[in-house]
């Protein structure tokens, strides 16, 4: 028992720096993780079990608890009330005995120098406890907004976003898909080892491994305690990598010895798999904003080791003179609101807002006036995000044909079976997660025709 109180103080101290600090939940969560890799493999998942349990159920745990306390959980001190979120989670969603989650609240509030409203704390568990299997929620027809926001833990405006543009059945199907767990998802280096070879590594190294989806050289992995002891990781024969996020290299037609340059490309999940598709004879310009995400860039290849990869910082609104039609594939998957991976990063639903999504927007087309620049006369640009909102996908797919020469291009062919015959042909291709096995995704095909060299140099 003492092992778990020490691993809900430390649940109870990230939290608390995520709200303080407004700390990124798998930033913080990482961090401790890796403070914490020597303990049991068992107390690190309890952890980040309550860890991310908390924060993604939050507005659903601050509803019922509101429901059996006089404070409302948002005039609570903060410690309360990321105390009573970490207790309640554990008594309505984890194998806890009720009565040690309660006692271990207590105990922790007196702890924390809260001793004065440990009794308070004691109350409205012990209420929650007695009425857990009766429990309140908002009414489903009558107000299908609030029903959807309290559920599944998504701010109202968020829901009304989706549900006007993938209507309820749709928009709740996504909801409930976040709430799931899942799996870790990697990509075989495949100019370094067949997919079958590096499925029989990790086996013998007892990782538990599954087929993925769609691509043949994606695997599904589990039974593993750090990602850092499996040995054919750290040989870089595998990058962690969700399948939608292998479309952009997987669509974009690269060849043998191609030039690719890579705009946004930290942490470098697209720039890998396009140098395995370009070989050692390509180039792959691997760019990004920050000297930190560029240090993540470089950490990453030490363990992949591409040389024909070159990682550059560079601000993408900016114009390099040097790239003009320099390049045969430019993959342009941007910053978004990431409304596609709330599933695994699970506070992005609290940060964004409708504000930084119109300047997300803006951000996207700065990107986009320059990118097209780069792309050879019958090349390739390949329009991507992790988000899910029209204005950041269809709507920018639209801007880049009234405002470049480039054209929408067929990707059908290059599409996975499982993938095809929906939007292939017209050149762009919405993911939406629990409809599809995979994260949300949007992925575009461009290709600048050559007959269209001299209007564009002229008009744009």
């Amino acid at each position: 028992m003492a092992d778990k109180l020490d691993m809900r103080e430390e649940a109870l101290g990230v939290l608390m720096d995520m709200e303080k600090y407004q700390k990124m939940s798998h930033v913080a969560i990482g961090d401790a993780l890796m403070r914490l890799q020597f303990v049991s493999k068992q107390d690190r998942a309890f952890f980040t079990c309550l860890c991310e349990g908390v924060t993604e159920r939050r507005i659903y745990l601050d509803y019922i608890l509101d429901c059996f306390s006089r404070t409302k959980m948002e005039k609570c001190k903060p410690l309360i009330r990321n105390l009573l979120r970490l207790s309640a989670y554990q008594i309505l969603f984890m194998n806890t005995r009720d009565a040690a989650a309660c006692n271990e609240a207590v105990a922790l509030a007196k702890k924390r120098g809260f001793r004065g409203l440990s009794g308070f704390v004691n109350g409205v568990l012990r209420a929650l406890i007695r009425s857990k299997d009766h429990l309140p929620l908002p009414d489903k027809k009558a107000d299908p907004l609030e029903y959807c926001s309290v559920c599944y833990s998504v701010p109202p405006w968020l829901v009304e976003l989706l549900s006007d543009q993938y209507g309820w059945e749709q928009t709740e199907i996504m909801l409930q898909s976040f709430l799931t767990v899942r799996p870790t998802t990697i990509r075989a280096s495949i100019s370094r080892i067949s997919p079958g070879a590096l499925k029989d590594m990790l086996a013998e190294e007892g990782v538990q491994v599954s087929e993925g989806s769609y691509f043949p050289y994606a695997f599904h992995i589990d039974g593993f305690n750090h990602l850092s002891k499996i040995p054919s990781f750290r040989k870089g024969f595998f990058t962690v990598q969700d399948e939608s996020s292998m479309l952009p290299a997987a669509v974009a037609g690269i060849r043998k010895g191609d030039h690719v340059l890579d705009l946004c490309a930290a942490p470098g999940g697209k720039t890998f798999h396009a140098a395995d598709v370009a070989g050692s004879d390509g180039y792959v310009i691997a760019r990004d904003l920050t000297e930190y995400k560029t240090d993540i860039l470089h950490e990453n290849n030490d363990r992949m080791k591409y040389p024909q990869i070159k990682i550059e910082q560079w601000d993408a609104t900016k114009y390099d003179a040097s790239l003009q039609e320099a390049m045969d594939v430019v993959l342009a998957d941007l910053p978004c609101s990431g409304l596609g991976v709330m599933g695994r990063k699970n506070d992005i639903k609290y940060r964004v807002s409708r504000e930084q999504i119109a300047e997300l927007v803006t951000l996207q087309r700065d990107i986009l006036s320059v990118a097209w620049r780069y792309v050879k006369p019958g090349g390739t640009l390949i329009y991507s995000t992790c988000t899910l909102n029209h204005e950041e996908n269809l709507d920018n797919v639209r801007w880049i044909e009234a405002h470049t020469p480039l054209r929408l291009a067929s990707m059908e062919a290059e599409l996975p079976t499982g993938l095809r015959g929906r939007t292939g042909d017209s050149g762009y291709l919405q993911l939406l997660p629990g409809i599809d096995a995979c994260d949300g995704f949007f992925v575009s095909k461009f290709v600048y025709p050559i007959d269209a060299l001299h209007e564009g140099s002229e008009r744009f």
